[in-house]
């Protein structure tokens, strides 16, 4: 399901129009992504947790010269799933 399909598919569910339905969702995106963006987390209990994780500077190699290079500390969102979607899905 792409964006629009879940746009379309909150507006049916809703009974709202698909223009209220595109909103929510990109307010949905831009909530999260601030949250995030301020080392924040956010629960849905039963539906899961968006957090950041901080990854360690580590030491890599370039794969077309084999050379040693340094790859910089950095910080990726992730999404780990709730006890209730888990269940659903099983």
């Amino acid at each position: 399901m792409n964006k629009v399909e879940f746009v379309n598919a909150i507006a049916n569910k809703m009974e709202i129009s698909k223009k209220c339905s595109d909103q929510f969702v990109e307010v949905f995106q831009e909530i999260v992504a601030a949250e995030l963006a301020a080392g924040g987390t956010v629960k849905l209990v039963g539906f899961g947790t968006f957090e950041v994780k901080e990854k360690p500077e580590r030491e890599g190699r370039n794969p077309k010269t084999g050379e040693t290079i340094q790859i910089p500390a950095k910080k990726a969102p992730r999404f780990k799933v709730g006890k209730a979607l888990k269940d659903a899905v099983n």
